[in-house]
């Protein structure tokens, strides 16, 4: 079998990782990065042994799947032509800047038969993974996912930044529509919101209520997911999954509220007991691995064998469609004050 002829677009702070992990994926070959900024895309291509392009459309006929690691506002139209030319593309998250613009790349994939993946990278952190098959049928998220300000992603405000992680992760987990979104949010250094909370309300009954700020002291992601197993607690960053479920004591036992009645209750004692004796705590296996790399490996795994991508570019519309419910609910949500004041303009 012949190596696929893989090229990247866009070589910034992410698309680099990107050129770095595809020219060492067996069975491929990394054959340009395209670059209009010269001064960063030829000295990534120079570490890289391969081709530096201004304008990756110029590699059409040339190649057999590409990855467009550029700017949200620019996907529309790259990531079209691609897909126009029937070359499967992995499109960095969010899939496009619109609703509209989503909608027109998925059409455009099904009508030329062509794969369309989506970079929400975190459905393969090995703490989600290890989460998913743990949490149940969830009925409650909690999720928090803030950082320090990035200086980057400017085209695009917080929630098409960041919370769409969450957004898509809540979507796959539940399995339900989004039936309302109450939500509001604030700009403090940008020309978008920064900060945003977010509450979705689901067709089958489940809420989840989203936090994401990158306007943050520190960097810190995670999330809670309460079903009638329990609840098991991801933190996305360092990778640790941990699940809390209710002992046989406190299922068919006295519970510790009755323990607490009798005469000369120990009450430090069941305190301490709270979690062990009542509350069995267990941590989940985490398998080794990086995110990205596992990404990029389906998608040529996918490319080669006309597989559907566990993030397909339906999956991301409707992350898509719901990221535009809670920005419309943020501008709804007008604090009215004076100052910077997010919108969903």
């Amino acid at each position: 079998m012949s190596d696929l002829q893989v090229m990247v677009v866009g070589v910034g702070a992410l698309g680099r990782h990107h050129a770095r992990i595809v020219s060492g994926l067996p069975g491929v070959e990394l054959v340009a990065v395209a670059e209009p900024r010269e001064e960063i895309g030829r000295p990534i291509a120079e570490q890289l042994n391969t081709h530096w392009v201004a304008d990756g459309r110029d590699m059409i006929g040339e190649i057999d799947a590409a990855s467009i690691v550029v700017p949200t506002t620019l996907h529309g139209d790259i990531a079209g032509e691609f897909l126009e030319n029937g070359i499967p593309v992995l499109v960095e998250k969010p899939l496009a800047d619109s609703v509209v613009e989503g909608q027109r790349l998925v059409d455009l994939a099904k009508a030329s038969n062509s794969i369309l993946q989506v970079g929400h990278v975190e459905r393969f952190n090995p703490a989600m993974v290890a989460a998913r098959k743990a949490c149940g049928s969830p009925k409650y998220i909690l999720a928090k996912r803030v950082s320090p300000f990035p200086f980057r992603s400017t085209d695009i405000g917080v929630v098409h930044d960041l919370l769409i992680h969450d957004i898509d992760l809540v979507l796959d987990l539940v399995q339900s529509p989004v039936i309302n979104v109450q939500a509001f949010g604030i700009n403090v250094v940008s020309n978008h919101e920064d900060i945003v909370n977010a509450r979705l309300f689901f067709e089958n009954g489940a809420i989840a209520d989203l936090t994401a700020s990158r306007v943050n002291p520190d960097a810190k992601r995670g999330m809670q997911i309460w079903s009638p197993l329990g609840c098991v607690d991801v933190d996305l960053q360092t990778r640790e999954v941990t699940n809390y479920s209710a002992s046989d004591a406190l299922r068919y036992g006295r519970s510790p509220l009755e323990l607490a009645r009798e005469p000369g209750a120990d009450i430090e004692k069941l305190k301490a007991d709270i979690f062990g004796r009542f509350i069995e705590v267990n941590k989940a296996s985490v398998a080794e691995g990086d995110a990205l790399t596992a990404e990029l490996e389906e998608f040529v795994d996918c490319v080669r064998h006309g597989r559907k991508p566990t993030c397909s570019g339906d999956e991301a519309l409707d992350a898509l469609k719901v990221a535009e419910m809670v920005l419309q609910s943020v501008a709804a949500h007008d604090w009215g004050q004076q100052g910077n004041i997010a919108s969903a303009a």
